[in-house]
């Protein structure tokens, strides 16, 4: 193949190149302005949240009596952990153990650190006095929602399940998921982390789960773009005009 051939191929095979990528290139710059001027705090919701101190308790039952009243219900295979929460001011041990006859599905349990009685999971009521609790703003409750799955798409995705979603009328359009398991404040959602996780989807090109690097259709674009530069150069340099020799005199 002659030079002139070589040129021509490479200069369509750049502009096709530029033409597939160059549509992404735009969607990975602007999600990288988006990140970049973002406060991940205010995206985070970590503004919105109020923190609930707790409250210095008194005549507390051994965990070990909460652990051994599990045991009548069920086979543990192994406890992952136990921890002392505020549900609504009140004292609750929450228990995180592995059952042996689920094939070793993690599990959780509520109980009342006071008396040991184990509690069923968070009602639609006490979900919403959570949300509204942890809400650093005063307002009503538009929307209730009891999610018991969710997928790659959803705001709310690899988060504890069965959870209660309380969106409240406030203008970043706020929704605040509780563990119906768990007892506690999972995650805030708001219209700016909306935009971050719709932006987020186009730049990691994982349209299927959003969060996965390492996906095919990613790859290929990162192999594109650097045929796309490498195709630059060669024609830079491969159509340069060299300068007239001066004649010597």
């Amino acid at each position: 193949m002659n030079k002139v051939k070589f040129n021509n191929l490479n200069r369509k095979a750049h502009r096709y190149l530029g033409l597939i990528i160059g549509i992404q290139f735009l969607f990975w710059t602007i999600g990288g302005l988006y990140f970049a001027f973002s406060d991940m705090d205010e995206i985070h919701g970590d503004h919105q949240r109020k923190h609930v101190m707790m409250q210095p308790y008194d005549s507390l039952v051994s965990p070990s009596e909460v652990i051994q009243k599990v045991k009548e219900i069920y086979t543990i295979d192994s406890i992952e952990s136990l921890r002392l929460i505020a549900v609504l001011g009140n004292p609750v041990y929450q228990l995180t153990y592995h059952h042996q006859h689920m094939g070793h599905m993690q599990m959780n349990q509520l109980a009342d650190a006071r008396t040991g009685e184990l509690l069923p999971p968070i009602s639609k009521e006490q979900g919403v006095a959570i949300a509204q609790e942890h809400f650093n703003t005063k307002a009503a409750v538009v929307k209730v929602e009891y999610l018991e799955t969710s997928n790659g798409h959803h705001e709310y995705r690899e988060k504890p399940l069965p959870a209660w979603a309380i969106t409240f009328d406030h203008p970043s359009n706020t929704t605040v998921y509780v563990s119906a398991n768990l007892g506690t404040v999972q995650s805030f959602r708001n219209n700016k982390w909306r935009v971050f996780d719709f932006l987020w989807m186009l730049h990691t090109m994982d349209y299927e789960g959003r969060d996965n690097f390492g996906n095919i259709l990613l790859r290929a674009f990162s192999i594109f773009g650097l045929a796309t530069i490498c195709s630059g150069f060669i024609l830079f340099f491969a159509t340069q005009k060299k300068s007239p020799k001066k004649n010597k005199k």
